[in-house]
């Protein structure tokens, strides 16, 4: 498998990316535990199974083959190793590591196609704040609510009243609205290599109130 492995920062937080080529699944099998062999045979998808492959191969350089457990929620854990986040995009695998707060990474590539979606994902609001004629941005903007999500520790989010966004001179701001609480974290943004990465840069406030 020919890839790249490259350390970002963020806050405190490490960031681990690898940037791989299309490569054999078969070769990599001794990467993976004995329960990622059996998911790996539920993936249809050719890339499915790369992207599913490639962060176990970068856990295996982090961690060696330690298992990735998920959550009632589906956010991920390595037991006795802080806090982690998973994302994949086109040809690249990330998993973001903190010792001292929840992470919520996500990676994205740029894409033209976000632009007749953004009634799914962008409120009226957040319209007036971003550049909605740019897909740069617009990908920006998809990929900080993927970041909100996998922060929010609930399911069955609607991304354009539940996760919301703001600019304030230059800092990108989320909030997630829970039941019972709003959830406030910074985020940062940022273009690595042609891949957008989203991740808050400090832990999460929460704020509790009654309906």
């Amino acid at each position: 498998m020919n890839s790249e492995y490259s350390i970002l920062k963020s806050g405190t937080t490490d960031i681990h990316l690898l940037k791989f080529e299309p490569f054999d699944t078969r070769n990599e099998l001794d990467k993976l535990t004995s329960d990622e062999i059996k998911r790996l045979s539920s993936f249809s998808s050719a890339s499915r199974r790369m992207e599913f492959i490639a962060t176990r191969i970068l856990r295996h350089k982090l961690f060696g083959v330690e298992h990735i457990y998920y959550d009632a929620h589906g956010a991920p854990y390595i037991l006795n190793e802080g806090y982690i986040s998973l994302s994949h995009t086109h040809n690249y695998a990330g998993i973001a590591i903190n010792k001292e707060y929840r992470v919520g990474l996500d990676l994205e590539t740029h894409r033209q196609k976000i632009l007749p979606l953004l009634d799914k994902f962008l409120n009226e609001s957040e319209k007036k704040i971003f550049d909605t004629t740019s897909y740069i941005e617009m990908t920006k903007v998809w990929s900080a609510k993927e970041a909100l999500y996998k922060l929010a520790g609930r399911k069955k989010i609607i991304f354009k009243s539940d996760l919301l966004l703001n600019n304030e001179d230059g800092q990108w701001k989320g909030q997630i609205i829970n039941p019972n609480e709003r959830i406030f974290l910074d985020l940062d943004i940022f273009d690595s290599d042609n891949t957008i990465v989203s991740i808050n840069n400090g832990p999460i406030r929460i704020e509790k109130y009654t309906i």
